[in-house]
């Protein structure tokens, strides 16, 4: 048996490196993808671009237009003079963002009552929007505090030291200055080892059964336990060598902090690997084509990632559709190499993942060798 296996694996790596694109095509798309993907992928908004309606023309408004200003999270890319100007940017993109300061704002503030300012947001990026709206809060609220300060500083100095004050003091935990960059590059590491784990695996059987010598696979010595093993362990290298690829990149180039144990990430990105082969395998047995092996494997890879907690929380998606989650490997992976990344989380308290993507594995290998030996008989 070992050496009807060695051969077979001779066979399939000599077949995954004989044609130069295809080394190429094995390495360069996924360490391409977590460089783009590490570089647009992030929640952080900045340089909105905004209008300013200054109707108030004091130097309260010129005060917390500054504030705005400063704080490098919008840029000013227009200065409106009337409201019938609004529309007009928002229509036409030319800001996603118009802040109105309505007249007598001074004078409100002056006197010690509250004035309104109004932030008009284009809602067709309602990410963005949402983002933004609560960056101008906190630069509403600090000008409100500072004001109020000097306020009263100026009406009756010996009552600010009385004034009662609620201050949150900060204490991001992990990832101190919350890069968002670390949050998604570990992720980008999953979702492109299962893309390309798929996608070889469904593509080496149905390959074999388009061009014939799968059959002539069938009448050699060659048991089918022997031909699974023989095909899905090449790939299996391949995607544990894309995961150190990967895990190299985000440390050396985008300076992600690795905290955690190499090996809890090896066994975690072992299990997700095997796990994705055997999905591969389902869908080779059900697809003929190449075609058809490529538009089935997208059409898991897809809701897979949107259910995983990539770039969505799963806590806010519908109960039905988090139970769903529970049989995505990705989802627990995510967990694996975020906390190994970020926390340094050892097998004390990721083993509920890696039991997790055990049975997850075991299950679609199982599933994969049942329809493969109903394939070959």
């Amino acid at each position: 048996m070992i050496e009807r296996l060695r051969q077979l694996l001779i066979k399939e790596f000599i077949h995954l490196f004989r044609d130069p694109h295809a080394r190429i095509a094995l390495l360069a798309p996924p360490l391409l993808q977590i460089l783009v993907f590490g570089y647009a992928a992030t929640y952080d908004v900045n340089h909105v671009s905004t209008a300013i309606l200054d109707q108030d023309h004091s130097y309260e408004s010129r005060d917390l237009i500054s504030h705005i200003e400063a704080s490098n999270r919008f840029y000013i890319s227009r200065v409106l003079h009337s409201e019938s100007e609004i529309s007009h940017v928002i229509d036409y993109r030319q800001a996603t963002l118009v802040i109105q300061i309505h007249p007598g704002f001074s004078e409100q503030l002056r006197k010690g009552a509250g004035a309104a300012v109004q932030a008009v947001f284009d809602g067709t990026d309602s990410n963005t929007a949402l983002i933004a709206i609560g960056y101008i809060s906190q630069i509403a609220n600090t000008y409100a505090t500072d004001y109020q300060t000097q306020y009263i500083s100026h009406l009756r100095p010996a009552l600010l030291e009385f004034a009662p004050k609620v201050t949150l003091v900060e204490r991001p935990w992990y990832n101190q200055n919350l890069e968002g960059r670390w949050f998604f590059v570990p992720g980008v590491i999953g979702t492109i080892v299962m893309t390309s784990v798929i996608v070889l695996t469904a593509f080496a059987v149905v390959r074999e059964r388009e061009v014939g010598t799968l059959e002539q696979l069938m009448v050699t010595p060659i048991r089918p336990v022997e031909l699974i093993l023989g095909k899905t362990l090449p790939t299996l290298i391949v995607g544990l060598a894309n995961v150190s690829m990967a895990t190299a990149v985000a440390i050396l180039w985008f300076q992600v902090p690795f905290r955690g144990h190499l090996l809890i990430l090896a066994l975690g990105a072992t299990l997700f690997v095997a796990s994705s082969l055997g999905v591969g395998l389902v869908i080779s047995t059900i697809c003929s084509t190449q075609q058809q092996a490529f538009a089935s494997g997208f059409f898991y890879i897809m809701p897979t990632i949107m259910l995983s907690g990539f770039g969505y929380p799963i806590s806010s998606m519908p109960e039905a559709l988090q139970k769903f989650t529970l049989i995505d490997p990705l989802r627990y992976f995510l967990i694996v190499i975020r906390s190994t990344f970020l926390k340094g989380s050892g097998l004390v308290e990721l083993w509920p993942q890696l039991a997790a993507m055990t049975i997850l594995t075991a299950a679609t290998l199982a599933i994969a060798t049942a329809r493969f030996h109903k394939t070959l008989d």
